[in-house]
């Protein structure tokens, strides 16, 4: 569940500031990722771990509501469902603080039988909000079955270097670029470099979000930048998550990749110009409608 407040900066260490209005919405990024996924056409199974708390009983209607499959979800009993504290400046601008709560309980028995229903045709997406462990024991599970695995280093890990050998498509914005790089980025140019190093390590394509300024793809040794679509942003939370989820459905459909991050970039700039992680997630429609 994101706890959103709107204030007219982000507060500095050790300062209070006033905030505006206070909501609740329901989010988490491999949740917001399934209903973009879902949202936008595409068939969706969401493993994971929620609370039996209030929050967890919520997310569960949801979504079954959105029609994605929760046959996976599993309810834990022993810890709350998963928050995120977010602060929303009027730039549009965010920042997070996440409790995992059972999210951090979500283990490779728990995402077996996954994988016996599975074959090369689907699309593992994974982010980084849940155990290290969890995630290289999927995407080891994945590649033995030829399946695509594209992961959200969200929020950055340095271990995941030592799955970059399985990773089809890595998408960091460009500070979790920088983490994982190693590299300061400053320009363009730097980007660049810092998707030739990740693919240099073992990622077979590399796509970092550049906010605004849309995306860079470096596939097969050639750099693409697609530009965003021009929108009056509101909230960028999620932004990044239907980038991802968008960006598995284009390929599900048979985009190619550079087509596949076209798409992406037009529903993430569909989100923000709406308030909240879930509820600012577009449908197909909205997508045609606001196509550039």
């Amino acid at each position: 569940m994101d706890m959103v407040v709107r204030t007219s900066h982000i507060p500095k260490p050790g300062e209070t500031v006033l905030g505006d209005k206070f909501f609740m919405n329901p989010g988490g990024k491999g949740a917001n990722q399934a209903v973009t996924v879902s949202r936008l056409g595409g068939e969706v199974s969401f493993i994971g771990r929620i609370g039996s708390d209030v929050f967890g009983k919520q997310a569960n209607q949801l979504f079954d509501e959105e029609g994605i499959d929760t046959s996976k979800l599993i309810e834990d009993e022993d810890s709350p469902s998963g928050i995120a504290l977010i602060t929303v400046e009027e730039t549009g601008e965010n920042s997070i603080v996440v409790a995992p709560g059972a999210n951090a309980n979500l283990d490779t028995d728990d995402i077996k039988p996954m994988f016996e229903e599975l074959d090369n045709r689907a699309i593992l997406l994974m982010q980084l909000e849940i155990p290290y462990k969890t995630v290289k024991y999927a995407a080891e599970k994945a590649k033995e079955k030829s399946m695509l695995v594209i992961i959200n280093p969200a929020p950055a890990n340095h271990s995941l270097s030592s799955i970059y050998h399985l990773i089809d498509i890595l998408t960091p914005n460009v500070s979790e670029a920088e983490i994982l790089s190693g590299l300061t980025i400053s320009d363009m140019n730097d980007v660049k470099k810092a998707a030739i190093k990740l693919v240099s390590q073992g990622v077979r394509s590399v796509i970092i979000t550049l906010g605004a300024n849309g995306a860079l793809v470096y596939d097969q040794e050639e750099f693409v930048h697609i530009k965003s679509p021009h929108v009056n942003v509101v909230d960028t939370t999620a932004a990044g998550d239907v980038f991802n989820g968008a960006l598995a459905v284009g390929i599900a459909e048979g985009k190619t990749l550079v087509d596949a991050v076209n798409f992406a970039c037009q529903s993430a700039a569909v989100s923000v110009t709406k308030l909240g992680a879930q509820s600012s997630i577009p449908y197909r429609n909205e997508i045609l409608l606001n196509q550039i």
